[in-house]
């Protein structure tokens, strides 16, 4: 049996099984090396409320996987020296302009605020450390929310971009809406939407045709569903990302597995897309695969929001860093991915992975909140291990 048969039996057989066992009503899942996807599996249906089964090309609200495209498009500025990372990102985004700091709320419960001791810059937005949160994970986001009428971020409105900073910019790592405020940068500084940027710039040299902050007619026909699970069960939803007045550079995007695996196969191929076109410079790749947070570290992420999010952390224990834009384990996984190899993840349970030194990486794909459902992840784990395992053979 060939080393890509072994990967691909092993995608489908824990694929079947996460479904077969009721973890979840579907999953897409697939694994790339650097020259071709080696496999691509769909399981189960696209909605309890429906039999229709789940297909390889079914649409998915990707959420923040969405953030490492945008953080492509960020650094292909910086190679055409149109963005310098340590530059106030105000001078880019002038939204940024009055950003003030949250230190908490006086008696009568409004937010206590002040000047930041420094301007916010797009290298600390690409890296979580500039100061935003996520009322999901971040109890003084979720008061905002719950007292002020802070709008949601899916919202993706303009006034949802509209929080204070939880902390001095660059003296903590805290994950939240940075990405979509580095979306901004991207508009400001191309005078296009990001939606636009991004598609002029990656998914067309791409050929990630299934890929947009606006699903076609024909994805919305793909689209699997929402589901939610409370108390054990799960349910069917009528969850939908708006229509945005601001696409979101952090969560926006609906993809599909096929597409994202080219995204992952660039990173793999440094930098190049399969036709041989430049989308990153490999020494760029390098860069972007590096630990940028110095002495700070990736931490576990609080679910202050039950219904959206548990707590949430991969794997505890382990030192993680972050890149330009996704987290990099420091030392080896259970799994079997080396140290320094790339992750994240998206809130609807949806979780990539690449690496770099052996050349492989994968996207498993559900729709289910809360995120760090114990099921998808167990899955998702399942499949990186089966991976490695078959790789060694």
């Amino acid at each position: 049996m060939s080393e890509n048969t072994a990967v691909n039996d092993a995608v489908v057989r824990v694929a079947t099984k996460t479904v077969d066992s009721g973890g979840v009503p579907g999953v897409v899942a697939g694994v790339t090396t650097d020259k071709e996807t080696i496999s691509l599996t769909a399981a189960g249906v696209r909605s309890l409320d429906d039999s229709q089964p789940m297909t390889t090309d079914s649409v998915f609200m990707i959420f923040s996987t969405t953030k490492a495209l945008t953080g492509t498009v960020a650094l292909q500025l910086v190679e055409s020296g149109e963005l310098d990372l340590d530059a106030p990102a105000k001078d880019y985004a002038p939204g940024l302009a009055d950003v003030q700091v949250i230190d908490g709320f006086d008696d009568g419960g409004e937010p206590i605020l002040r000047a930041p001791a420094s301007e916010p810059t797009t290298k600390q937005l690409l890296l979580h450390t500039a100061g935003f949160g996520y009322d999901f994970f971040n109890e003084k986001y979720e008061r905002l929310a719950r007292e002020h009428g802070q709008p949601s971020i899916v919202t993706a409105t303009r006034k949802a971009l509209e929080t204070p900073l939880l902390f001095d910019p660059g003296t903590q790592w805290e994950y939240g809406s940075n990405m979509d405020w580095a979306g901004q940068v991207i508009e400001g500084i191309t005078g296009k939407t990001l939606g636009e940027a991004m598609r002029t710039r990656v998914l067309e040299p791409l050929g990630m045709d299934d890929s947009t902050f606006r699903p076609t007619a024909s994805m919305q026909e793909r689209q699997a569903t929402m589901h939610q699970r409370t108390d054990g069960e799960l349910a069917a939803t009528d969850f939908m990302l708006p229509d945005p007045q601001v696409e979101m550079g952090g969560h926006g995007l609906f993809s599909t597995v096929d597409d994202y695996l080219k995204f992952i196969r660039m990173w793999l191929n440094d930098g190049a897309a399969d036709d041989g076109t430049v989308v990153l410079r490999p020494e760029t790749v390098d860069l972007a695969t590096q630990n940028h947070l110095g002495d700070l570290r990736v931490k576990l992420m609080p679910g202050v929001i039950p219904s959206l999010s548990n707590d949430a952390e991969f794997f505890p224990g382990m030192p993680k860093t972050w890149g330009y834009t996704f987290m990099i384990n420091e030392e080896d996984a259970p799994t079997g991915r080396p140290a320094g190899a790339a992750a994240w993840a998206g809130l609807a349970n949806l979780f990539y992975w690449f690496d770099r030194q052996n050349k492989i990486g994968g996207y498993w794909a559900t729709q289910i909140f809360p995120f760090a459902d114990p099921d998808s992840v167990g899955g998702y784990l399942e499949m990186e291990t089966a991976v490695y395992d078959a790789l060694k053979g």
